[in-house]
């Protein structure tokens, strides 16, 4: 019942920056936490960040001090702003939100994932 619309993708070029924007919308009663996961030709996912709604955030040791999760609770959006990319930094990100469902006796979690967005970053 929660739909999520990644944008912001693209190609860049090392060193460059770009900010990614997931927009939440449908049922739910809370978004607990947004992510960002990705995944590279031949890798697995891999978790990129995260943030709680009260802001607690958690970065692969990868992108730590080039990346920065952040979210506009009233807006259901969750940013990722990217700086000083590298060619390693190339893959399809997926955005992803977990939280209460609306109306749900007991309450239920969730756990949606956006469709994902083409990062690439090349000279």
């Amino acid at each position: 019942q929660v739909q999520l619309v990644e944008s912001g993708g693209g190609l860049v070029q090392p060193g460059g920056s770009l900010r990614l924007s997931c927009a939440a919308s449908g049922s739910f009663f809370s978004i607990n936490v947004m992510g960002w996961y990705r995944q590279a030709p031949g890798k697995e996912r891999e978790l990129v960040a995260t943030i709680t709604s009260g802001g607690t955030t958690t970065y692969a040791d990868s992108v730590k001090g080039r990346f920065t999760i952040s979210r506009d609770n009233a807006k259901n959006t969750v940013y990722l702003q990217m700086s000083f990319l590298e060619p390693e930094d190339t893959a399809v990100y997926y955005c992803n939100a977990k939280g209460l469902r609306r109306s749900s006796l007991p309450l239920t979690s969730y756990d949606a994932w956006g469709q994902g967005t083409q990062v690439t970053v090349s000279s």
